[in-house]
């Protein structure tokens, strides 16, 4: 097509003249007359957007063919047809070899040029590479959302007219392992007002298929952001003695001392607590305590049950609250023993939210900071149906949670409704830096 090989020699020359001048372009430099006139003449002679042959595929294999002679240009020190300056040939260029890359617009055909000596390394598309980076990043997005390696083959194979094996996705997704180690023992935080813990059950095969929790702590820092810090699978259901192994993990880390620990009622989960950060509070999660009090009930009191609790966790005061949970023990405690007792049992641990300004109660008194990040991790794995091992298990949550916030917001949603917060701590966090 005319328009496209006219405007393809404008793209070229620019693309060299920038590699050759060692500049990094800020700006596309095609105006947009030059771009309507490639759309257009494009649709006349039917050739698709995107695509196998699509006109994208098309400029971008000028613009990956015009920067490769760019740095072969960069390399031999001359252009084409230009002598060395000592009169000598040297090295020269040497032709073209044919290479098929992967791209984010599909496969495209590039001219690789050579040179004499073989000594030409080219840097955007190195030799052996077959795919951009972009599809890298894309693939990896699209397993962060849970799709398998056949659906992540099957979608580029369909969408971008790209055939990507999946052994070739799994290595793609492998590459984030030692990212992952990294992060995974990175150093934290001296102090940490509040971290929330829970898990979530993901299936793995190990001989039979089995549930196996992996643990989850995420931490409001000092400046009011939030801060994943680690993820571990467990060996069997969620207890107690693992959650001291992932606290004293984190620990050694570099976290001298947490002000606040939300968690679920796990028993004896208190004292693992306190055993690795002896003046930290243990809050336990208000929502689990009522879901946990409904397992003992009738459906048919559910609303009843609910609405006498109510007044217990939204009490002024913690003598406030042991007077509504008096009345709710007169009221309910012959038929439903079970429950008193479970809130008689987690009463320690149930109010020392109530000791704080009501902005910051109904933050910390539930793990929601948390179970929004569990819900994506959900979505990931549920999708995924079991995993072979722990590592598999592992690599994707990791890839869902790294792409939780890719724009940014809910990082800045966080940190608003945390900031004010944070305040109510301002002289326990100072005494714990300063005591640590």
């Amino acid at each position: 097509m005319a328009a496209v090989t006219d405007g393809s020699r404008a793209v070229k020359q620019n693309t060299r003249s920038t590699v050759e001048a060692g500049e990094e372009a800020v700006e596309p430099s095609l105006d947009r007359a030059l771009v309507a006139q490639l759309m257009a003449q494009a649709k006349a002679d039917g050739v698709n957007l995107t695509g196998e042959g699509g006109l994208l595929a098309q400029l971008t294999k000028l613009v990956l063919e015009g920067a490769l002679e760019g740095e072969l240009t960069d390399h031999l020190g001359r252009d084409s047809g230009e002598r060395a300056e000592d009169g000598r040939s040297g090295n020269y260029r040497n032709g073209h070899r044919s290479k098929t890359v992967t791209t984010e617009v599909g496969p495209v055909e590039i001219a690789v040029p050579r040179d004499r000596n073989g000594s030409f390394e080219p840097e955007l598309v190195k030799k052996r590479q077959r795919r951009l980076p972009g599809v890298d990043e894309m693939v990896l997005s699209l397993s962060a959302k849970g799709l398998t390696h056949g659906e992540i083959s099957a979608h580029l194979a369909e969408v971008y007219g790209a055939e990507v094996s999946k052994q070739t996705i799994s290595t793609i997704t492998d590459s984030v392992l030692e990212r992952m180690a990294e992060w995974q023992n990175r150093p934290l935080d001296r102090v940490y007002p509040v971290v929330f813990i829970d898990c979530v059950n993901v299936k793995i095969r190990d001989g039979q298929v089995a549930n196996r929790p992996v643990y989850m702590a995420l931490a409001v820092t000092a400046g009011g952001t939030r801060d994943i810090l680690g993820l571990w699978v467990g060996d069997g259901g969620e207890g107690a003695k693992y959650w001291q192994h992932v606290l004293t993990e984190i620990k050694n880390r570099g976290v001298a001392d947490v002000l606040m620990v939300v968690c679920d009622g796990l028993r004896e989960l208190p004292e693992s607590v306190t055993r690795v950060w002896p003046l930290a509070v243990v809050q336990t999660c208000v929502v689990h305590l009522l879901r946990n009090s409904f397992r003992y009930a009738g459906r048919q009191d559910w609303e009843k049950l609910a609405k006498d609790l109510r007044p217990v966790y939204t009490a002024p005061t913690e003598a406030a609250a042991a007077e509504r949970f008096g009345e709710f023990q007169e009221k309910w405690g012959k038929k439903y023993r079970a429950i008193v007792r479970l809130w008689e049992n987690a009463w320690a641990e149930f109010v020392p939210f109530l000791s704080f300004d009501a902005e910051i109660r109904k933050i910390i008194c539930t793990t929601n900071a948390i179970e929004s990040v569990n819900a994506r991790i959900r979505k990931a794995v549920r999708a995924r149906g079991h995993f072979p091992t722990d590592q598999a298990a592992l690599k994707c949550v990791y890839l869902a949670i790294m792409s939780l916030d890719p724009k940014g917001a809910g990082t800045k949603a966080w940190t608003r409704r945390w900031k004010p917060a944070l305040n109510a701590f301002d002289g326990r966090l100072t005494t714990g830096m300063t005591n640590n």
